[in-house]
């Protein structure tokens, strides 16, 4: 079983820049397995959907990134530290949502049932 614990949220002002940190582990195993997880940040403002913010295939060479965040925010990842970071810049006050890591075993954009983090806060005030 992956375990996601994120780190980072907190109160910034419009403008702001926050760096979002995630720490995969996994139980029974020893080798790196950050290598076979597809990666991915989340966010859920209140009384909305949750939204792909983020991707960053297995190997770190290819990502996504949302229109809404596009220049702004960059997700990259350490396979050697089994990590994946969301730097965030120029925040404006709908970037306001909590943020969750998840992850995929192989291929794919991470999907509800496979492996998530409990979520950090983020606040842009204006």
């Amino acid at each position: 079983q992956v375990q996601l614990v994120e780190s980072g949220g907190g109160l910034v002002q419009t403008g702001g820049s926050l760096r979002l940190s995630c720490a995969a582990s996994i139980r029974t195993f020893t080798f790196s397995i950050a290598s076979s997880l597809t990666m991915g940040w989340f966010r859920q403002a209140p009384g909305k959907d949750r939204e792909l913010v983020a991707t960053i295939n297995r190997s770190g060479g290819s990502t996504y990134h949302a229109d809404s965040v596009k220049g702004r925010f960059t997700i990259s990842r350490d396979n050697a530290k089994n990590t994946v970071d969301l730097q965030m810049n120029s925040l404006k006050p709908e970037d306001t949502a909590v943020y969750y890591c998840a992850a995929r075993l192989g291929i794919g954009v991470p999907r509800a049932n496979d492996y998530w983090g409990q979520g950090t806060q983020v606040t842009v005030s204006s």
